[in-house]
C-alpha cells in the first residue's frame, strides 16, 4: 500500500513538472519559430525567383511555358508519366490547423524534391535543376524546426520515396520537367501565402 501511494505522489510531481505544449497561436508569436518563419519565408521566395530560369535552362521544347492556359491539357500526360498531385495547403484556421498545414509543406516539397531528382539525370542542363533541388530541401528542414517545435512528434517521418517516373523518350523527359517545375510554382505560392499568414511582423506592420 505504501508502495502505490509513494508511486501516485511520484505520477503525479512528474505530471506537474511536465511542459505543456504550447497552443497554435502561442507557439507562432514564439521569436524562435518566427525566426525559422523568416527563414522559410526568404528560401521559398528564392525558389519562386529561380523557377523561371531552371524551366529555361532545362526546358526546350516551345509549347511548354509556364503559366499557361494549355498546361491543363498535360493532365493525362502527367498521369502517364506517374507525376502525382501536390497535397492541398491552405491558410491555417479551425478547419486546418497549423500541424495540417506544415505536414502539407513537407509533403509537397518532399515530393517536388524527389521528382525532381528522378528527372534530372535525363535533362542537358542541369545545373540549376541543382541548385534548386538544395533550395527545396534546405526549406523542408526549416519545416521540420517548426513541426518538431509543434511536439507533434519527436522526428517527422520521411514521406513514401516511391516515386517512379515513365520516361521512355526525350519528349516524356521534356514534359515531366515542366509539368513539375510548373506544380512546384503553384505549389511554393501556396507555401508563401501560407507563411505569411503566420508572420507576426507582418501584422505589426499593418497596425502601424
Amino acid at each position: 500500500m505504501h508502495v502505490l501511494i509513494v508511486f501516485a505522489c511520484y505520477m503525479a510531481s512528474a505530471a506537474r513538472s511536465a511542459p505543456l505544449p504550447k497552443s497554435s497561436s502561442a507557439l507562432v508569436e514564439d521569436p524562435q519559430f518566427q525566426e525559422i518563419l523568416q527563414r522559410s519565408r526568404s528560401l521559398t521566395q528564392k525558389i519562386l525567383d529561380s523557377i523561371s530560369d531552371t524551366h529555361k535552362s532545362c526546358v526546350h521544347t516551345e509549347t511548354l511555358q509556364l503559366n499557361s492556359s494549355e498546361n491543363a491539357k498535360l493532365a493525362t500526360m502527367a498521369s502517364t508519366i506517374g507525376i502525382p498531385r501536390a497535397p492541398v495547403l491552405r491558410a491555417v484556421s479551425k478547419n486546418f490547423t497549423l500541424e495540417a498545414g506544415l505536414r502539407a509543406m513537407h509533403d509537397g516539397l518532399q515530393l517536388h524534391q524527389e521528382l525532381l531528382t528522378s528527372i534530372s539525370p535525363r535533362l542537358g542542363m542541369k545545373n540549376k535543376v541543382a541548385v534548386l533541388i538544395s533550395d527545396v530541401r534546405d526549406l523542408k528542414i526549416q519545416i521540420v524546426k517548426m513541426q518538431k517545435m509543434t511536439q507533434m512528434q519527436a522526428a517527422v517521418p520521411p514521406m513514401s520515396t516511391s516515386v517512379e517516373l515513365r520516361l521512355p523518350g526525350d519528349y516524356d523527359v521534356q514534359v515531366a520537367a515542366h509539368l513539375t517545375l510548373d506544380q512546384l510554382q503553384t505549389f511554393s505560392q501556396d507555401v508563401a501565402r501560407c507563411l505569411r499568414s503566420l508572420d507576426s511582423s507582418d501584422d505589426d506592420e499593418k497596425e502601424s
